[in-house]
């Protein structure tokens, strides 16, 4: 009897598309409460990869080196150079979201393309989307509240609390559309990430076509329902829990932190957001590839 041989050879595109549409099957068929405890530490991990990236963008405005000539010197790194250091960190969140198993809402976002085979009822799809959207949000709140317990925003002299203030007044300021067009690409390139990890065929490969894509949409500044589900949060504790805090540290913020608050988060950032991630995910990647590779002939030809 010959032993099986291993493959290593990545799968082609449009084996990746019938993958894809299998896992959408699966996820849709969780039970309930193996889907919410999925997605609560999907929204975790995400929440801790975006706290690596708030705590390396920190103090990296302005550094301060003493030179082997005594003399102490001070300089700005370049903002790209910033974007791209805490946005390669960031991806730490969707590494261990994809190689730990738990259900990210933006990456679900590729489910259509079962639905679109009539493999996944809409009343299934809709099912996961809600469960999984509410376990995120638990997982990145309840982290975001205990990074704030740790007290970890007073790290670096504060450098960490004044980052995590800025980020969230960043992210609050955009305009709806604006914020919406954002999160279109934002969830392209994440859905993009998870559409090459089914090209891939061991953990490393799943590691190194995650960190590129993720990279580029946190160093371009395009906006994500569940990481802002963490980033959010975190700066509106900062605000309400620790005034004395942010006390010294107002003055110095954009608006002095006014615009820190759940309504303007939950309506102003995270409901475009979301509503740009679905677009992004579902149409422009799992709409795009289902009907290059799995929808049903028109003309009876293979390559129509």
């Amino acid at each position: 009897m010959t032993p099986d041989i291993p493959v290593f050879d990545a799968l082609l595109p449009k084996a990746m598309a019938t993958k894809a549409e299998d896992v959408g099957v699966a996820k849709a068929a969780l039970g309930p409460y193996r889907m919410f405890a999925l997605a609560i530490l999907a929204g975790a991990f995400i929440a801790l990869g975006a706290n690596f990236a708030t705590t390396v963008w920190s103090g990296m405005a302005k550094v301060t080196i003493s030179g082997s000539d005594n003399l102490v010197y001070t300089f700005a790194v370049p903002y790209g150079i910033q974007r791209l250091l805490g946005a390669i960190v960031f991806s730490t969140g969707l590494i261990m979201v994809v190689i730990g198993g738990a259900e990210l809402f933006t990456g679900n976002c590729l489910i259509p393309m079962a639905w679109a085979s009539g493999k996944v009822s809409t009343r299934a799809m809709l099912k996961n989307w809600v469960i999984v959207y509410f376990g995120n949000f638990v997982g990145s709140i309840v982290t975001a509240y205990g990074v704030f317990l740790g007290a970890q925003h007073t790290f670096g002299g504060g450098a960490v609390g004044f980052t995590a203030l800025s980020i969230g007044i960043a992210k609050n300021s955009l305009g709806f559309f604006q914020c919406t067009a954002l999160a279109v690409f934002c969830n392209a390139l994440v859905c993009m990430a998870v559409w090459m990890c089914f090209s891939a065929r061991s953990t490393m490969d799943k590691v190194l076509v995650i960190v590129l894509p993720i990279a580029a949409f946190v160093a371009c500044g395009f906006e994500h329902c569940v990481a802002n589900m963490y980033f959010l949060p975190a700066a509106i504790f900062i605000k309400d829990f620790d005034p004395t805090f942010f006390a010294t540290v107002a003055p110095a913020l954009k608006d002095g932190g006014a615009s820190l608050t759940w309504g303007v988060f939950l309506l102003k950032n995270l409901l475009p957001a979301t509503l740009g991630n679905m677009i992004g995910g579902s149409l422009l990647v799992g709409g795009m590839y289902w009907f290059i590779y799995l929808r049903p002939s028109w003309t009876g030809r293979a390559n129509d």
